[in-house]
């Protein structure tokens, strides 16, 4: 089984290590390795092209590139599990594709490392009535197990991705937590320019990227991140919402004494507060601090179910804006558009060197980068699902539906036809594999040519 679901199903035997003649690989075992192909071209152009000589933004790339693999194999070890419990004969357990680097033996099994470490494969015996198997291992081979035992090895993988999901989406509430605005006094950052309007400043784009009404008062007053407003106007401040409370009574563009402490001094600074329409109170432009809220066991649960289904919903309805979303890929606006919603694993891996480049506190790094790992891994496992061959939802469509002719049959007392003829599904096979290619290059080509940054 490949990158995203089975490897072998056509019936290509490992290459002369056990005692088998190497036959050539059938149809499906060619889709699976031009899917690897396309991931690796995928990687080393992004490697290419994004590389601007930025360390931390390459190393957000080399965890995602990390991550992935990490995902990929655990997908390929819940197929290998579940093939050994229910004892098919599992002939390969491999690490990456192309040569092999190294190997050994355990048992009846192969297990070794390749030269590109960009997925894995489990190869069985008898995935399909196109394998020839010896008759002494036809007992043990996938296609000779219950119709259950076969589901649940192919679904084995991608219950690893939503397992996985889960895990990272708790540890993220367990013990990171969720990011709350603290209500302190203390300056985060400085917000160097007055926004257009209110709308603009609630917006989550980068407020000084365009057009704006000039230097905020904070920024031409001196004030610092990391400072904490104890007065204004001589009035006493010791939260966020007390200082809320103090700016609304103030004038606009008239001079106001605020009083901060900084590294253990208290320093004076005269502010001229301004006018953002739409907006009530004054503007300072200051952001305030965040803080790190844990959830407790059960709590943490619950926000990883949520989150689950939240992701499952989002993936959906970004699958279903695909075709509308595909002219807009290359658009000077494709971020303020349904394209900007849909990203390939060059965008993903894009988006995590940008969080890891990112002036965030590693509290915020961290949980964006487990969170997009934990959501990539909730849409690898829903899609694997589908039922399209050369997809494991595809292999599960085939067994399905013969256990439900076989049940039919039975009922009309007429013998069970036994496996479907895979040979007649190719034409529909490479359809399906032609068009996810092509929309993964074009989607690939957009995240190259016209990324979408996340502000941060």
């Amino acid at each position: 089984m490949g990158p995203s679901g089975p490897a072998d199903p056509s019936g290509a035997q490992p290459t002369g290590y056990n005692g088998h003649s190497q036959r050539p690989p059938g149809p499906f075992r060619v889709l699976a390795q031009a899917r690897a192909a396309i991931l690796i071209a995928a990687i080393v152009v992004a490697f290419v092209v994004l590389n601007h000589n930025r360390p931390a933004f390459l190393l957000g790339i080399l965890i995602f590139i990390a991550a992935l693999l990490v995902s990929v194999m655990l997908h390929e070890l819940g197929h290998f599990l579940t093939a050994k419990k229910f004892r098919m004969r599992v002939t390969q357990f491999f690490v990456g594709f192309g040569t092999t680097l190294w190997s050994t033996f355990r048992g009846e099994t192969e297990y070794g490392v390749k030269a590109l470490w960009v997925g894995g494969f489990v190869r069985i015996s008898g995935m399909t009535s196109m394998e020839d198997v010896d008759v002494a291992d036809e007992p043990r081979s996938f296609r000779a197990k219950p119709g259950w035992q076969r589901i649940i090895v192919l679904a084995a993988g991608s219950v690893m991705h939503f397992v996985l999901a889960m895990v990272l989406l708790f540890v993220l509430a367990f013990a990171i937590g969720q990011a709350a605005y603290s209500n302190t006094s203390l300056v985060a950052s400085i917000i160097p320019c007055v926004p257009l309007n209110a709308q603009a400043l609630s917006s989550d784009t980068n407020l000084c990227s365009g057009r704006n009404l000039g230097k905020s008062p904070a920024e031409l007053a001196g004030l610092k991140a990391g400072d904490r407003i104890v007065a204004v106007a001589g009035r006493p401040v010791g939260s966020w919402s007390q200082l809320q409370t103090v700016l609304s009574s103030e004038p606009v563009g008239k001079p106001i004494p605020v009083d901060v402490r900084r590294d253990g001094r208290r320093i004076g600074l005269t502010v001229e507060l301004a006018k953002v329409p739409g907006r009530a109170v004054p503007f300072l432009g200051i952001d305030r601090s965040v803080a790190y809220q844990r959830s407790g066991f059960f709590g943490s649960w619950g926000f990883a179910g949520d989150q689950f289904a939240s992701t499952i919903t989002s993936s959906a309805s970004a699958i279903g804006r695909l075709p509308s979303a595909l002219p807009d890929l290359f658009s000077q606006n494709r971020s303020h558009t349904a394209a900007g919603q849909v990203s390939s694993l060059v965008g993903v891996g894009e988006v995590t060197g940008d969080v890891v480049q990112a002036a965030l506190p590693w509290q915020a790094k961290v949980f964006v980068v487990l969170y997009l790992v934990a959501s990539l891994n909730i849409f690898f496992g829903a899609f694997n699902l589908l039922p399209l061959l050369p997809l494991d939802g595809g292999h599960l469509a085939v067994v399905i539906f013969e256990r439900l002719r076989a049940w039919f049959n039975r009922l009309r007392g007429r013998p069970d036809p036994g496996l479907v003829d895979m040979q007649r599904l190719v034409p529909v096979s490479l359809l399906v594999f032609v068009v996810l290619v092509g929309l993964s290059t074009l989607v690939i080509a957009a995240d190259i040519f016209n990324p979408v940054h996340l502000q941060v």
